[in-house]
């Protein structure tokens, strides 16, 4: 699927990771910083630099809506957003820092699997927000202050309701299997989006890869982002989605589409998408101030009512007529167990699936 591309393993270089407790879980290198202020000193500095490249596999739309507010709270810095997939955004950094090209500054990536190979590298530079350090669970923060959750997202099932009345729509990722379902689902690909690499590892783990095996007999339409499947959901072209982005399904919905989410009884994927700073990052004030904003409540709050994703900062809102993130039951993140597994991951997927 990759051609002459660097693969993961092309990247990694050294033993993978092993799973543990939380989101985070790594092998621990030295003690995080102190928590870091937007100060006056900061905001000169990086006005000097007058710049900060962010890499993120955020949709466009959203990480231009950040870049524009980042913008206009601190006139003088531009932000160039360098947009793409998580995996292909994994692949283009490789390349560059294999190559000692070093352009990014701060990066975002929907597969948080991603961050771990990138500490170890020692390609990260420690800082700590102080929005993180105040406000942020301590699961959702690096033990070395390497990176964040910048965002939470949720991969959902979901039903065209003028297709599916809400009596007959699935409740959970068993009622997916119902013969009713045949030749009426559609899903995304794991080999093209860090999203469903996550919510299969995820699902693989609870459900067991029966599951899947399942599903496959399904004629399930297999698509690759996992932005593709709300689109297919909301164009009629079929009736039930088996994952795909919550936030794509609450655009379509609050636009007038005929879409409608659903939270399965067996518990919900949760793919976290962390932000780090690059230790040699060319704009290294600017790159931390943006960081810095990126974890206030204006931000987070944006990417929540703008963006439809979640965020872990304390101080933010669930946008009203949204299910709450408290009320949702979700599967458990390990990001270190996705970056162990992730080509067993797809190669057993593209087995089953046959695509």
């Amino acid at each position: 699927m990759r051609g002459n591309r660097f693969s993961r393993r092309d990247v990694i270089k050294a033993a993978s990771a092993a799973a543990a407790a939380s989101v985070f879980a790594a092998p621990a290198r030295a003690e995080a910083p102190p928590p870091t202020a937007i100060t006056p000193e900061l905001i000169a500095a990086a006005k000097k630099e007058g710049k900060v490249i962010y890499y993120t596999s955020i949709d466009l739309p959203l990480a231009e809506k950040i870049a524009k507010a980042f913008e206009a709270k601190f006139p003088g810095i531009s932000v160039r957003v360098e947009r793409t997939g998580a995996e292909r955004l994994f692949q283009r950094i490789g390349q560059e820092y294999t190559s000692n090209i070093h352009q990014v500054d701060v990066v975002n990536s929907s597969d948080a699997s991603q961050l771990i190979v990138w500490k170890r590298d020692g390609w990260l530079a420690p800082f700590v927000p102080e929005d993180v350090a105040k406000h942020y669970p301590v699961e959702h923060r690096d033990a070395d202050g390497m990176y964040a959750s910048f965002r939470v997202g949720l991969c959902i099932i979901a039903y065209n309701t003028s297709l599916v009345k809400a009596e007959d729509a699935p409740k959970s990722f068993a009622d997916l299997l119902d013969p009713k379902w045949k030749g009426k689902i559609v899903k995304a690909h794991p080999a093209y989006s860090g999203t469903i690499m996550t919510a299969t590892f995820q699902t693989a783990r609870d459900l067991g890869w029966e599951y899947f095996e399942k599903l496959a007999k399904q004629n399930v339409l297999q698509v690759q982002s996992s932005a593709d499947p709300p689109k297919k959901l909301a164009l009629g072209e079929r009736s039930v989605m088996a994952d795909g982005n919550e936030y794509n399904i609450f655009e379509i919905k609050e636009r007038g589409g005929p879409v409608e989410p659903v939270y399965a009884t067996e518990g919900v994927p949760l793919v976290v998408g962390p932000n780090a700073v690059f230790k040699a990052a060319p704009n290294p004030n600017a790159a931390r101030l943006f960081q810095a904003f990126c974890f206030t409540p204006e931000c987070q709050q944006l990417v929540i009512d703008q963006g439809g994703l979640r965020s872990m900062h304390a101080l933010t809102k669930d946008k009203p007529g949204r299910k709450p993130f408290k009320e949702i039951k979700t599967m458990k993140e390990d990001a270190a167990g996705v970056e162990k597994n992730a080509e067993q991951i797809k190669a057993r997927y593209v087995k089953i699936f046959r695509v």
